[in-house]
């Protein structure tokens, strides 16, 4: 399969590049990023066939289908981390919390949010292409609370890479903040950034399209890639998930094969909704995808109203963290599978320059046939925990914002509806203790401790281990010296 670029080609890249070159280099013409030039079409026999494969199975089958240009033994054994998840046998538990509300539980890998499900084989992926083609490389990630973590986790170590992770200080949880800041591994660098997330990924995307950044780490002879979703390699991953839920349901006699049903992702950077967006595409039975946003919800603007407009607007801190994004990276490529390369330049140069843009009454109506959206605001959210949590169901912030779009975004309610949680209740803990005990402004570890007797339920080790672990990622800079801190690493 060959990927293309989003903001069509200036002459300078290659008009098609492979699956290994997308991900290892995935910023192309115009500051834009690559998609595939088509998706295969799994059709109804491929959800037959793979109703009794495990998940590792159905993922090398996926990967299969894309016909991706990377060894089938490096696949494997980028697989082979889905056991070390909780249940080896069950990466992704679907859970019923209503009678027609499913949750998948993203959440079971080593840093307890769903980035592990793509940044786990995505390491070992591009560490392999990197020792293959006997090249080094620089992998940066921005991140709003749980890619940094899982980024670092997956690269630690790996002969060849190395990571500087850029997150907003203040704009994450303790645990999360402790997940980065406790790591010593010498080939990676944490950098606490004073601002907000778009400021991190702003300074990511800059740095991956500037070229005297790009030609100073060819003096030291290091190539340049990312590890957040601008990188297909993490898309990729991300289909599987909500193919493997939608089979759950049927396994679960919750659905037939061929039933429809509800998509439900909390919105953050788009990818995990790109992910739904490209396994409908490919013939999974989805009436639509919900996208629940926060009070950042600016998303919700877009599906509702065609308007991406961030003049007068700038991020709201919230007690769903890793959600405060204005400016979500993957609807670039929805813009570009419905409307093509030029509209999408047009549109996202609009984006950059003016900071809005006004989509046409015929393209609104694309994205409406395939989306629906609405916001939770943080009282809205803390009463789905409590109202969950008295049903016997854990949730974390982001999920709760799930909850709101299940009640607010369905048309036919005889379908099922798969919402999906992106992290463990212990990475928000106080905002979880103030919903169900009224407990305010606990630091992190009184508020696990607080859930965890409310719950009777223990606290996970790597989770209580990082408050006694040694900070070794001490740095907070201006985003303006984020260049000359990382060459300082190199």
């Amino acid at each position: 399969m060959n990927f293309i670029e989003t903001r069509g080609n200036d002459g300078k890249h290659p008009l098609k590049v492979s699956f290994s070159d997308a991900i290892l280099n995935p910023i192309s013409s115009f500051g834009g990023i690559y998609s595939p030039e088509s998706l295969p079409n799994l059709g109804s026999d491929f959800l037959s066939n793979h109703l009794d494969a495990d998940y590792k199975s159905l993922a090398r089958n996926v990967l299969n289908a894309f016909e991706i240009d990377i060894d089938a033994a490096v696949i494997d054994e980028a697989l082979a981390l889905y056991d070390t998840f909780d249940d080896p046998t069950n990466p992704v538990p679907v859970t019923r919390v209503n009678d027609d509300l499913y949750v998948s539980e993203l959440y079971h890998g080593p840093t307890r949010a769903f980035k592990d499900m793509a940044l786990q084989p995505f390491g070992i992926v591009l560490s392999s292409l990197a020792q293959k083609r006997n090249e080094n490389y620089l992998i940066l990630a921005a991140t709003s609370g749980d890619t940094g973590p899982a980024a670092l986790e997956t690269f630690k170590n790996r002969a060849n890479v190395r990571v500087a992770c850029m997150y907003p200080d203040g704009g994450t949880s303790d645990v999360q903040r402790l997940q980065m800041v406790t790591e010593d591994a010498a080939n990676l660098k944490v950098i606490g950034v004073k601002g907000d997330f778009d400021d991190t990924q702003s300074a990511l995307k800059r740095l991956l399209g500037s070229e005297s950044f790009r030609q100073q780490l060819q003096d030291k002879k290091i190539h340049l890639s990312a590890a957040n979703s601008v990188n297909f390699g993490r898309i990729i991953f991300q289909t599987i998930y909500h193919i493997h839920s939608y089979l759950e349901l049927v396994r679960q006699d919750a659905i037939a094969m061929g039933d429809k049903v509800y998509l439900n992702v909390p919105s953050g950077n788009f990818g995990n909704a790109l992910g739904g967006y490209y396994a409908m595409q490919m013939g999974l039975p989805v009436e639509k995808i919900l996208i629940a946003s926060n009070n950042n919800n600016v998303l919700t603007q877009v599906i509702q109203t065609g308007a991406y407009d961030l003049r007068s607007k700038a991020v709201i801190p919230t007690t769903s963290p890793a959600m405060d994004i204005l400016k979500s990276s993957n609807i670039e490529r929805i813009l570009f599978d419905l409307f093509g390369a030029e509209r999408t330049k047009q549109l996202m140069a609009q984006l950059d320059d003016e900071k809005h843009y006004q989509l046409e009454a015929d393209e609104l109506a694309k994205i409406q046939e395939i989306f629906v959206a609405d916001f939770c605001n943080d009282d809205e959210g803390k009463q789905y925990i409590k109202d969950a949590f008295a049903k016997g169901y854990l949730m974390d912030p982001h999920t709760a914002t799930c909850f709101k779009a299940y009640d607010t975004c369905r048309d036919n309610k005889t379908l099922k509806t798969i919402a999906y949680s992106t992290a463990e209740w212990t990475k928000f803990s106080p905002v979880i203790a103030n919903a169900l005990t009224g407990e305010v402004d606990a630091r992190d570890l009184d508020a696990l401790k607080s859930i965890a007797k409310e719950a009777s339920i223990e606290i996970p080790k790597v989770i209580n281990d990082l408050f006694t672990k040694e900070i070794t990622q001490k740095r907070v800079i201006e985003k303006e010296q984020i260049e000359a801190e990382i060459l300082a690493f190199l």
